[in-house]
């Protein structure tokens, strides 16, 4: 019995001991870098590429490369709320004021309530929500979760090319990045939208999308496994009465540009090592 928990504790040694070889090999294998693709590529960040692709480093080599190529150009870390509010008045995509049994940050979207037909505005809005919540994310998670409520949802209010280029981005660009998405209340007629929405998806993102149909007991204590129902919304079957109030989360994002921008701004300030240098 004490050999078997001696070999489990050296085997663990062993696997943290190669990712961290991984590790080092993809940052070799990337190069020289500069700018904000140097600020990018922590440690952490060169993990998750390499979980996306079960530790392959070629693999992962190009998937990083390809998502510094969309950061230079899409420049998400620029946006600024003011050029995707409009997206945002009816609710319809958000970061929650409250969290999961772990902590972790919370996305909600309700597709239903979607008012522009700008399918690169709705793109940008997407992408500065999530930066946005991986810059609240606690210390020790790395990790989101999404709440989508599907109520009152059609397949005019979700366009094929959007719901493809939306899965693209978060799977490509944000890997390891979605603990879980939670699929509240979706119509039957969901189930053909979905059938050609997972061929867009990779295994890893396909599984952690988890059902939830409030009439279905089990699909609900799986819910409430994650979230105390004092914190989770009415719509989503919790108790929370609290509503999405534009005008309060606007003046929240404004002021997250100013420390967004002041972050930029202390980094362009100081030094940056030379070309050969890597992120530590």
């Amino acid at each position: 019995m004490f050999r078997k928990k001696h070999n489990s504790h050296d085997n663990q040694e062993h696997d943290a001991k190669d990712q961290e070889q991984k590790i080092k090999e993809l940052r070799a294998a990337i190069g020289p870098l500069s700018g904000s693709s140097l600020t990018f590529c922590t440690d952490a960040c060169l993990r998750r590429y390499l979980e996306a692709r079960n530790w392959n480093v070629d693999k992962s080599k190009k998937m990083l490369e390809e998502t510094l190529k969309w950061r230079t150009t899409y420049k998400p870390e620029e946006i600024l709320w003011h050029e995707v509010a409009t997206e945002s008045e009816t609710g319809k995509l958000y970061r929650a004021n409250f969290h999961d049994r772990e902590g972790r940050t919370v996305i909600v979207m309700r597709p239903a309530k979607q008012n522009t037909s700008s399918h690169d505005n709705q793109l940008r809005h997407l992408v500065y929500v999530l930066e946005n919540a991986l810059l609240s994310l606690p210390e020790d998670q790395e990790q989101m979760v999404c709440l989508i409520d599907f109520t009152g949802w059609s397949l005019s209010n979700s366009p094929i090319k959007t719901a493809r280029e939306t899965a693209n981005i978060l799977q490509c660009h944000y890997p390891e990045r979605l603990a879980v998405g939670f699929l509240y209340n979706p119509p039957r007629i969901f189930e053909t939208f979905w059938k050609v929405v997972k061929y867009f998806l990779d295994s890893k993102t396909f599984l952690k999308a988890k059902f939830i149909y409030p009439k279905n007991k089990e699909s609900m204590e799986l819910l409430r496994k994650h979230f105390d129902l004092d914190v989770l919304p009415v719509e989503f079957g919790g108790r929370n009465q609290v509503q999405y109030n534009h005008e309060e989360f606007s003046k929240m994002m404004i002021a997250e540009d100013t420390v967004k921008a002041s972050l930029r701004s202390s980094e362009e300030k100081t030094p940056q090592p030379g070309l050969a240098v890597q992120a530590s």
